[in-house]
C-alpha cells in the first residue's frame, strides 16, 4: 500500500512553484558506432587464456614500463607499437593493468584512445568503469562527460551518482540534470544523498529554478517518503533566495510540528531575511522560538541579527544586542566586533567605534583589512582625515593589501571635505597598483567634483565610464544632472536624463525637482508645469520649493489658470503656503479681477 505524503510534501503542493514539464525527453544512453570504434562495449566471451604465472610477470613489467612512456615521452603514440612489436595491446585486460600503474587519469584516457585505434580492441565494462570513476574521482567532469559521449556505455548507478556530486561541485548544473535523466531512464531512484547534493549546488549557482524543479521530480519518484532535514534546509535556502522568507517560515514551523529541528543556519537564514524586510516581531519569535526548541541561539545567530539591525540603520539597537551579548557570557567574534565598529563609524560615535577596535585586539583579535576600512570611514565622516591617514598607512605596513574599498574609503573622505585634487590623486594611481576602479570609485569622485563645480572634470569622469565599459548606475548622473540645471544648462541635463533613462536606469525622485526649476530659470514654465504634471501622474511627491517655483513663475506670466491648478495640488498633497507666496498671490488677483479672486482661492483653500 502506497506511503502517505510527509507534511512537507503537503507544503510544497500547497505552495506549488512554476511546474516544468515532467515528460522531459530522456537522453540516449547509447550512441551509434562506426565499424573498428569502441562503442560496442557488451560483455563478449573472452578470447584470451587465462596467462601463465611468467606469462603474467611479463604482462605486469610490460604495464609499467608503458606506464613510464606515456609519462616521460612526448609523442609516444608514434613509436609505442615499434618499441613493443610483437605485444598483443588489444587484449583489454593489458588497459587494467595500466591503469593500475599510471598515476595520472589523463594519461590512461590518452593510452585508451589510442588503443580504441586499433581495429580488433574492444574494451571490457570492467575498463569501462574503471577509467569513469578514475576521472569523476580527479574531478575531471568535462573529460567524464567527452567519454562517455565517445563511448556510449552505461556506468553503473553508484557511478552515475558519484558523477553527479562532482558536476554540481563544479557548478556543471544542466549536466546533472542530465545524468539524473540517464539514471531515470534505467529505471534507477538515486539516494536522498545524491538528491541533496544536487540541490545544493544549484543554490550555489544561483539556480532556484532548477532546485524547484528538482524536487518536484523527488516528489514524483517517491523517494521523499519521509521528511529530510536536509531537504528542508535547501528548501528553507531557496525560498529566502526567492525573497519568499515568509514560505520559509512556514515551511519550518510545518517540520518543527512534525518534531524535527533543521539546526541553527535554518533559523540564521530566516533571521537574515527577515531582518532584510525590516520585520523584527519575526526576527524576536524566531529567537523565542529557537530557545524553546533547545535549539540555542549561537554567535552567528546574533551576528546576523546584528548586521541586519546596522544595515536597516538601527544601529543603537544593534549596539544594545551586542553589549547584551556580551554581559551574558557571548564572545564576539573579530566578524561581529568589525560590523559593530562600521556601525557606530555611520552613526559618527567614533569614540564608542575606537574603545571596541582596543577591545577587539585586547582579546586576541587583530583587525582585518575590512576592521581598517570601518574605523578609516569613521575618522573620515568626522573630518579626521591625518587620522585616516595614519590608519591608511597602519593597514598597508601590516602587510594587507590595498584594494578598490580601501581606495574608495579615503577617496570618498577626502571628497567630503572638499579635498577632491587629492581624491583624484587617488584616483589616478589605482592603476599603477594594479587596484581596480569599479562604478562606486568613479560616482564618488564625480560627486565630489560636482560639489566644488568644476562640471569638465565630473564630465570627463563620467564619459571615462561609460568608455572603460563600466555599467553606469544611478548616481553616475544624478549629481552633473542637478548641477547642470543649476548653472542653467537644461538642455544638456535632458541629454543626460534621456541617456540615463534609455539604460534602464531609474532617476531620483528630486532629480525631477531640480529639472522642474532649472526650466522655470530659463524661463520654460509650460515645459516646468509638464514635468509636474507627470511627476504627479506617478504618484510621485515634489517637493515644496517646486511648487512654489512653478507658481511664482507662473504669476509672473500671468498665466492665473495654471497657478490656481499648481496650488490646488500643492495644498493637497498637505504643503501649506509660506506667507510671500500668499502675498504674491492675493496681490496678483486683486489686480486683476477681485471677485474671481475671492471665489477661486477660496475654493482652494476652503
Amino acid at each position: 500500500m502506497a506511503r502517505a505524503p510527509s507534511s512537507i510534501v503537503v507544503f510544497i503542493r500547497q505552495n506549488p512553484r512554476t511546474r516544468q514539464n515532467p515528460n522531459t525527453q530522456i537522453r540516449s544512453l547509447t550512441i551509434e558506432t562506426k565499424e573498428g570504434d569502441c562503442g560496442n562495449v557488451e560483455a563478449k566471451p573472452n578470447p584470451h587464456r587465462e596467462p601463465s604465472q611468467n606469462a603474467h610477470t611479463e604482462f605486469t613489467e610490460i604495464a609499467k614500463e608503458i606506464s613510464k612512456i606515456t609519462r616521460t615521452k612526448p609523442r609516444w603514440e608514434q613509436t609505442l607499437l615499434s618499441d613493443f612489436p610483437s605485444f598483443n595491446f588489444s587484449d583489454p585486460r593489458f588497459f587494467n593493468e595500466v591503469m593500475k600503474h599510471q598515476n595520472n587519469v589523463l594519461l590512461s584516457l590518452r593510452f585508451f584512445h589510442w588503443l580504441c585505434s586499433f581495429r580488433g580492441f574492444s574494451p571490457d565494462l570492467l575498463s569501462l568503469n574503471a577509467l569513469f570513476d578514475a576521472l569523476v574521482e580527479a574531478k575531471a567532469c568535462i573529460a567524464a562527460k567527452d567519454f562517455l559521449d565517445y563511448t556510449g556505455f552505461k556506468p553503473e548507478a553508484a557511478s552515475l551518482e558519484c558523477y553527479i556530486r562532482r558536476l554540481c561541485e563544479d557548478g556543471l548544473v544542466e549536466e546533472a540534470l542530465g545524468v539524473f535523466d540517464r539514471l531515470r531512464g534505467v529505471g534507477v531512484c538515486p539516494s536522498i544523498a545524491t538528491w541533496n547534493s544536487a540541490l545544493s549546488g544549484f543554490l550555489k549557482v544561483g539556480r532556484t529554478d532548477l532546485v524547484w524543479k528538482l524536487y518536484i521530480e523527488m516528489v514524483e519518484s517517491g523517494v521523499l517518503t519521509k521528511v529530510d532535514v536536509e531537504t528542508v534546509w535547501y528548501l528553507i535556502r531557496a525560498f529566502c533566495d526567492d525573497n519568499q522568507v515568509s514560505k520559509a517560515y512556514e515551511l519550518l514551523r510545518q517540520v518543527l510540528e512534525d518534531g524535527l529541528g533543521p539546526g541553527n543556519a535554518a533559523f540564521n537564514r530566516l533571521i537574515s531575511g527577515f531582518c532584510k524586510e525590516r520585520k523584527y516581531a519575526k526576527v524576536s519569535e524566531l529567537l523565542h522560538t529557537m530557545i524553546a526548541k533547545n535549539c540555542a541561539p549561537d554567535i552567528f545567530t546574533y551576528q546576523e541579527v546584528i548586521n541586519g539591525l546596522c544595515k536597516n540603520r538601527k544601529r543603537l539597537e544593534a549596539f544594545r544586542v551586542f553589549n547584551d551579548l556580551k554581559d551574558r557570557g557571548y564572545a564576539p567574534d573579530r566578524v561581529m566586533y568589525t560590523t559593530m565598529i562600521h556601525g557606530l563609524c555611520k552613526m559618527g560615535l567614533l569614540g564608542d567605534a575606537r574603545k571596541l577596535w582596543f577591545e577587539m585586539i585586547q582579546k586576541g583579535y587583530i583587525p582585518n583589512e575590512y576592521t581598517y576600512n570601518a574605523l578609516i570611514y569613521g575618522f573620515c565622516k568626522i573630518g579626521k582625515l591625518e587620522e585616516a591617514r595614519k590608519l591608511y598607512k597602519e593597514m598597508c605596513d601590516r602587510g594587507y593589501r590595498e584594494t578598490t574599498v580601501s581606495y574608495n574609503t579615503m577617496i570618498a573622505g577626502l571628497c567630503s571635505n572638499g579635498r577632491t585634487d587629492e581624491a583624484h590623486k587617488l584616483f589616478a594611481e589605482m592603476p599603477c597598483k594594479d587596484v581596480v576602479r569599479d562604478v562606486i570609485t568613479y560616482n564618488t569622485l564625480i560627486q565630489g567634483f560636482c560639489k566644488e563645480d568644476k562640471m569638465v572634470e565630473s564630465t570627463n569622469l563620467l564619459n571615462e565610464l561609460l568608455v572603460q565599459g563600466l555599467q553606469p548606475s544611478t548616481p553616475s548622473f544624478t549629481p552633473i544632472i542637478e548641477k547642470l540645471c543649476k548653472v542653467g544648462d537644461i538642455q544638456e541635463a535632458k541629454k543626460l536624463w534621456n541617456d540615463m533613462q534609455s539604460r534602464g536606469l531609474i532617476p531620483m525622485v528630486y532629480t525631477r525637482d531640480h529639472i522642474i526649476s532649472g526650466l522655470c530659470e530659463q524661463g520654460y514654465v509650460e515645459e516646468g508645469m509638464e514635468w509636474l504634471l507627470e511627476m504627479l501622474k506617478l504618484k510621485l511627491k515634489p517637493n515644496k520649493d517646486t511648487f512654489e517655483r512653478l507658481v511664482q513663475c507662473l504669476l509672473e506670466r500671468d498665466m492665473s489658470n495654471d497657478t490656481l491648478l499648481v496650488l490646488d495640488f500643492m495644498l493637497r498633497i498637505g504643503y501649506t503656503l509660506e506667507e510671500g507666496i500668499c502675498r504674491s498671490l492675493v496681490n496678483k488677483f486683486c489686480k486683476e479681477n477681485s471677485r474671481f479672486a475671492e471665489t477661486q482661492l477660496a475654493d482652494i483653500l476652503g
